[in-house]
Formats: structure tokens, C-alpha cells, sequence
């Protein structure tokens, strides 16, 4: 007996997707609230494998959701909500037609409704790792709106609200010190931050006027800072309890309009308010676990305490030897040159935390005052100041005082010979104290960097030489933290001699050399004196010649000898062995016959260019020994296996020209340095 037929359409993929018209038709909504419920949900357009499966043949673009999706979406409680907003909508509508903007305005105060995403939050991310895991985005979308101007399709309120986020997260980042790297990029500035053992990584904008265009869909981003906005104070609450904080913190209104931003919001503990004090952390009441943490990591001695006092029980036990043994950080050398890269220990998180204690910085009204700021705060420095220019919160305004142990300045260096600045004498005749007037002159005992330095400091977890950092100096290389250089790649940490591989340094000589002297002959002052006849000289590896050699036979065997090594084409690798090992003989035998003619022998020494030759003769000829040994393994392989090998190798080779184009860039800047540094 035959079974019966299925209808097409009815099961398979096609019960499983379900198109975007479809969709907006069963929830009975509009497609921009449809949009909304979407990206509240975290429900996602999906692509079918076969789509005309799907459609039932048609090849039209479609927009896919899947059947469950939707089906979920149905007992969402969102979806009164809309609706009521759109009843509520129509009744605004008829009421501004008939020119009662008073009714109007009472029903979208008393009727609008609110739309609540506590309930989403909680369906969304069951665990608080789950909504630390998903705060990438969020901080970067937050931050991004906290820097925009308002406008029409931006409210003011939205972006105070982006804004104060923020600095909230901000200040937990400072105060737990969980901040770990940073980058400075043509985007923006990256911060990465390792929170209950998660790293979060952000992207903020840079301070620059930001002009919003036309074709930026606004209404989309406006409903993802919605939803962001509230992950982010789920987040802040959860956070800040956690260390024994009060959350929301105290705003000063007044200060941040005076542009303190982190200055306008002030800490305290759960059990105790701030005293009024000028330091906000300091009746801040933490919970039992994190005080007992922070009580050992107190009792630890410090950095400059160990260099400043000698350890007096070590010395007495006889283990100074042992206590400066163990002062630095051991690190894993590979054993062999092929050998995995083993991961190095890093410095303790207290001491990275604390990287910045010991110093007074003061920023200079040209630096970026705001992420200089949280980055120093969150490596331990309390004392930061700047210009009043700049905004309210400085720790001093003034550019002179003497506690100042660090400036960062972004300016030119001193011109030579700029007179010095007249001092002023004070009330008793003597000479007042000397006051900044940069770019005239600098502060005695005060350290002069770049504001690099501090980035760089944070990346290698250690202070960085701020004499390599100073006014006008040229900076080291700044490079992501995050990109670790594979081998065979380019490392631009490393120098160029230890990364190239067998005669390439010799190579690029040669190349170089080749492009001046093609220069010199355009320009037409080439030295015919300087140019030797090489008809009687040796040949590579040869190093001696009889001068004066009267004999044809000679010198049709040296003939024969540059033409033989001028065609190496069809010469194989033991063909050249002989070859060599011949030359060697020969060159004996010459050498033999002049000492017993007694002519002259002139010891001639090979130039720069046959020298670098013979290097690369003899790279090549390992080079193709190793390309043949792989032949040779490639033919022992399956065709799936020899295929997948292939693929390999090309992805290498690219690698391998790309390291080979950068470290070519490098030596031309190496040599051109060289060349001006000698001048």
C-alpha cells in the first residue's frame, strides 16, 4: 500500500525558516517595532543551506528567521506594550488634528507607556560571567554615544545618560585596578580589563568634533544604546556591591559642568558616607574577602623600599645572594632554534597595580587629559594634575609646584640657544622661584615624556626609559599589545639581524648597492678611475692570482673558467662540489708554478660584492636541498593530504613575502639612518 504523499512545503527546511513578511504578519506588529523586539531578543536573521528549498524555488532575496524564533516571540510581553503604544499613538494623532495640543501632551505623559527591559536582561544572561562576556560591544556602542554631539535623532538625555554610565564603570575599573592594556590606534584608544576573570575589551573615540551623517541609520543604534544602557547599570550595581560600594555613586552636577567628568562623582561605602574629605576612598567599607586580600597585598614591601633598605635578616642569615637572585623575573628560553615559543611569567597583579604610585604627574593642556587620567588612576597614581583650562578635579593646577615629579607634553623640544625667561625678584630682593614658561624652560628634577610612555609602561608592565620618551624625541615603535608575532613573521621588537634568514642581509646589500650605483649613472658623474678591470682577478673563493702571467694557456683557462661558472644553468649540486673543489686545485697548482718561476705573488682579497656572492650561492644551494628533501616527502603523501599541504604552503609563502617586503622597508630605514647619523 502506497504512503501518502507530503504537501510541499510542510516539513524539512521549509517548516524551519520562516520569511521577515511572514513574521511582522503573525505578531501583528510594524516592521521598525519588529526590528526593536529582535534586537531586544538577540533573534538574528538566519541564512538556509539551500534557499530555494526554503522558498519554494524562488531565487528572490529574502530575509530568513527562524520558525522557533518567532514562535517564541509570540508570548513576549513587549508586544502589548507596542501596541499600547501604538493605540496611545493614534489617539495623540487625532488630538494634535483638531489643534488640542494640551490633551495631546496629558495623554503622552500619562498614557504613553514605558518600555522595562529588566526582564530581558535576566532572560538573556542567566549569570553575571554571561553579562561580562557580552560587554565588548556595549562599552564600545556607550562610549561612542557619550562623545556625540545631540542632535535631532540624538537627545541630549540619552548621551548624559551614556555619559554617566561610563565614568561609573570607569571608576570600578580604577578602583579595582583591573585595568590591564592599552592601544592607541587610528580608530581610537583600545582598553582591555580582566573583571572576575573575563577580559573586556573597549573601543573609545578620540576627542574630536564628530560630524554625524546622513546615511547613518540612527534609529537602529538608538535601539541598541537602549538595550546597552541597561545591561551596562545591571553591570554597575552588580560591581560596584561587590567591592562594598554604594551604587548609584554621589553627582556633583556642579563639578561636571566645570568638565571634572571623573572628579564629578564621588565613592562611598555601604555602611558609611563620606566624611568630607578630599580622598572619596576613604571610609569606603569593603567586604571581608576583598579587605583580607588587600591586607596582604599591603603588608608586601614595596618596589623602592626593597632598593632603598637593604634586608637585614637576609643578610644576617648569609642569602643576599639568593635575595638578588631571585629580584627579576625568570624567563623560558626554547631550547632549539624550532622550538615552541614558551610563555613568560608576568609581573604580580599588586605590583602592576601599583605601577604608578610613587609619582606626582601633570599633564599639559596639549595631551589627552581624560584618558591620561583614567589610565594613571588606574595604575595606582592619586596625584594628577593640570591645567584649570582643562576642567575641575586636578590634584594642582599649578605647572611650578615642586611635588610634580612627572610631565607629560606633546610639544616641540627646546630651540637651541631660547634665551632664558626673566625671574622675577620677590618682596626681600632674592630671586622669586622659578616658574614654567615652556617651551623657555624646565623644571630641575622633573621627568619631561611623551604621553606614549605611559602607554607603553602599562603594556610591558614595567617603566619604560623615559630618556627614549623625551620632548622631540623619536618614538619607539607602538605596537598592539594584543598581536603576539608568529615565526617567520616579521617582529619588529627584534633586531633585523636575528630574524633574517640565511644570506638575505646580503641580498638586500647587494640590491642596495645596485640601486645607488643605477643613481650614479643617471646623473653622470660616475668615476672612470674607479672602475677596475677584472679580467685577470680571481674568481669567488679564490683569493690569490699570479700577476703578470704571460701564458695563453692561462688565460684561456680562466676564459673557459667565467664562462663555465657564468652558465650554471644545467649544473647540478655535486657537479658544483667538483666544480669548486677543481678551482681549488687549480689555484694550488698556480701558486706551485710561480714559486718556482719566482714571480711575484699578489695576494688579491675578495670585494664586499663577491663576498655577499658566495653567501648567497651558498643559501641557495641550502635552500634547494631543502626544496627537494620536501619533494621528496610530498610524493610519499596521499593526493588529500598533498592538497591540504599546498594550501599551506601557499599561506606561508604569502607570510613569507609579506616579512620579507617589511624587513626590506627596515634595512633601507637602517641604512639611511646610519648614512645621515654619519654625516
Amino acid at each position: 500500500m502506497a504512503g501518502r504523499s507530503k504537501k510541499k512545503g510542510t516539513s524539512g527546511a521549509a517548516k524551519n525558516y520562516i520569511t521577515r513578511t511572514r513574521a511582522v504578519k503573525k505578531l501583528q506588529i510594524s516592521l521598525p517595532d519588529f526590528r526593536r523586539l529582535c534586537i531586544f531578543k538577540g533573534i538574528y536573521p538566519r541564512e538556509p543551506r539551500n534557499k530555494k528549498k526554503v522558498s519554494k524555488g524562488s531565487t528572490a532575496a529574502t530575509t530568513f528567521y527562524y520558525t522557533k524564533d518567532i514562535q517564541y516571540l509570540l508570548h513576549e510581553p513587549l508586544l502589548a506594550k507596542f501596541r499600547d503604544h501604538k493605540s496611545v499613538a493614534k489617539k495623540i494623532g487625532r488630538a494634535l488634528g483638531r489643534g488640542e495640543a494640551g490633551d495631546a501632551a496629558r495623554l503622552e505623559k500619562n498614557l504613553m507607556p514605558k518600555v522595562k527591559l529588566d526582564h530581558i536582561i535576566k532572560e538573556r544572561y542567566p549569570t553575571f560571567v554571561d553579562a561580562l562576556r557580552d560587554l565588548d560591544d556595549a562599552l564600545s556602542m556607550l562610549f561612542l554615544f557619550a562623545n556625540l554631539p545631540s542632535s535631532e535623532h540624538i537627545p541630549a538625555k540619552t548621551i548624559a545618560l551614556c555619559q554617566r554610565l561610563t565614568r561609573e564603570f570607569e571608576h570600578y575599573v580604577i578602583t579595582s585596578h583591573a585595568l590591564r592594556k592599552s592601544f592607541l590606534s587610528i580608530k581610537g584608544i583600545y582598553y582591555q580589563a580582566t573583571i572576575q576573570g573575563q577580559d573586556i575589551l573597549w573601543l573609545v573615540p578620540y576627542r574630536f568634533v564628530q560630524r554625524t551623517g546622513g546615511d547613518i541609520d540612527f534609529r537602529i543604534m538608538g535601539t541598541f544604546v537602549e538595550f546597552y544602557t541597561t545591561l551596562l547599570g545591571f553591570v554597575n550595581y552588580r560591581l560596584y556591591t561587590s567591592v562594598g560600594l554604594v551604587y548609584p555613586p554621589k553627582f556633583n552636577a556642579k563639578s561636571d559642568e566645570q568638565g571634572g567628568e571623573l572628579a564629578a562623582f564621588q565613592l562611598e561605602g555601604k555602611a558609611n558616607a563620606t566624611n568630607g574629605t578630599n580622598d572619596p576612598m576613604e571610609d569606603v567599607e569593603i567586604n571581608p574577602e576583598a579587605q583580607a586580600i588587600a591586607d596582604r597585598l599591603a603588608a608586601m614591601p614595596d618596589a623602592e623600599e626593597d632598593d632603598e633598605v637593604p634586608n637585614v635578616t637576609a643578610a644576617a642569615m648569609g642569602d643576599d645572594d639568593e635575595e638578588e637572585a631571585t629580584e627579576g623575573i625568570d624567563t623560558f628560553e626554547p631550547t632549539a632554534p624550532d622550538a615552541d615559543v614558551l610563555p613568560q611569567p608576568q609581573a604580580s597583579s599588586a605590583q602592576i597595580a601599583s605601577l604608578f604610585a610613587p609619582f606626582t604627574f601633570y599633564l599639559s593642556r596639549e595631551t589627552p587629559r581624560t584618558s591620561l587620567e583614567f589610565i594613571l588612576k588606574a595604575f595606582g597614581c592619586k596625584r594628577v594634575g593640570w591645567d584649570g583650562i582643562l576642567g575641575d578635579g586636578a590634584f594642582t593646577t599649578n605647572e611650578s609646584d615642586p611635588a610634580i615629579t612627572h610631565q607629560i607634553i606633546d610639544r616641540p623640544p627646546l630651540a637651541n640657544g631660547a634665551p632664558a625667561p626673566d625671574v622675577p625678584e620677590n618682596e626681600n630682593g632674592g630671586a622669586a622661584a622659578p616658574r614654567v614658561q615652556w617651551p623657555h624652560s624646565t623644571m630641575p628634577g622633573r621627568t619631561y615624556v611623551q604621553p606614549q610612555w605611559v602607554w607603553d609602561c602599562i603594556n610591558q608592565s614595567k617603566l619604560m626609559r623615559p630618556d627614549l620618551y623625551a620632548p622631540g624625541a623619536e618614538l619607539p615603535p607602538h605596537l598592539s599589545p594584543w598581536v603576539n608575532a608568529k615565526k617567520g613573521e616579521y617582529d619588529p621588537n627584534l633586531p633585523l639581524e636575528a630574524q633574517q634568514p640565511e644570506g638575505e642581509a646580503e641580498a638586500f646589500e647587494d640590491d642596495g648597492d645596485d640601486d645607488e650605483e643605477a643613481t650614479f649613472d643617471v646623473d653622470g658623474d660616475e668615476d672612470m678611475d674607479a672602475i677596475i678591470d677584472r679580467e685577470g682577478s680571481v674568481e669567488v673563493g679564490e683569493g690569490m692570482d699570479v700577476a703578470d702571467s704571460d701564458s695563453e694557456d692561462d688565460s684561456d683557462d680562466s676564459e673557459s673558467e667565467v664562462a663555465a661558472e657564468e652558465f650554471d644553468g644545467f649544473e647540478s649540486d655535486a657537479e658544483s662540489d667538483i666544480s669548486e673543489g677543481e678551482a681549488g686545485r687549480i689555484q694550488h697548482q698556480r701558486e706551485l708554478e710561480a714559486e718556482a718561476t719566482g714571480k711575484k705573488v699578489e695576494v688579491v682579497k675578495p670585494t664586499r660584492k663577491e663576498q655577499n656572492a658566495a653567501v648567497r650561492k651558498k643559501a641557495d644551494k641550502k635552500r634547494r636541498q631543502e626544496e627537494e628533501e620536501r619533494e621528496r616527502q610530498k610524493m610519499m603523501l596521499s593526493n588529500k593530504k598533498r592538497k591540504l599541504l599546498k594550501r599551506i604552503e601557499y599561506g606561508e609563502n604569502k607570510r613569507d613575502v609579506e616579512s620579507e617586503t617589511l624587513r626590506r622597508k627596515r634595512a633601507k630605514l637602517e641604512k639611511a639612518k646610519a648614512a645621515a647619523e654619519a654625516l
